[in-house]
C-alpha cells in the first residue's frame, strides 16, 4: 500500500489539477491517521473540518503498530537534533515503512533520513 502525506492532500484540496488527476486514479492508497489529524488541525471552521474528512472518506486510514511507534521513537531520538526530524514526521514515516515503505510526498527534506522509507513524488509540480 502507498501512503499519502499531508502536502499531497492539501494540493488536492486546493484543486491543483495534477494532484487531483493523480488522486483520482485507481490504486491501493491509504493515509496515515496522523495526516488526517493534520488536515483537521489546519481547518479554520467546522465546514473545513468536514471537507477534510470527506477528502479521505473511502481511503484506508492506517495507524502505526506498537513496533512502528518504537521505530518512530528510535529514529526521532536519533535524528531530531541532527536533522530536524519532527515528531509527526517520524510517526508518519514509521507508519509508511510498516505498511510497505512508500510515502507519496514532496517533503523530501522531512523524510529523507528515515531508514527503509521510499519517497515518491506522485505528480509534477
Amino acid at each position: 500500500m502507498e501512503l499519502v502525506d499531508t502536502d499531497v492532500l492539501i494540493d488536492v484540496q486546493r484543486g491543483f489539477g495534477a494532484a487531483a488527476d493523480w488522486f483520482a486514479t485507481d490504486r491501493d492508497v491509504g493515509v496515515p491517521g496522523f495526516v488526517v489529524m493534520e488536515l483537521v488541525q489546519d481547518a479554520r471552521n467546522a465546514d473545513e473540518v468536514q471537507k477534510a474528512l470527506a477528502l479521505v472518506d473511502g481511503l484506508d486510514i492506517v495507524w502505526p503498530s506498537q513496533a512502528e511507534c518504537q521505530t518512530a521513537l528510535e529514529q526521532f531520538s536519533r535524528f531530531h537534533l541532527s536533522h530536524g526530524l519532527g515528531l509527526l514526521d517520524a510517526l508518519i514515516a514509521a507508519t509508511a515503512v510498516g505498511h510497505g515503505g512508500v510515502l507519496n510526498t514532496f517533503n523530501e527534506r522531512h523524510y529523507r533520513i528515515f531508514p527503509g522509507l521510499t519517497i515518491v513524488r506522485p505528480y509534477g509540480r
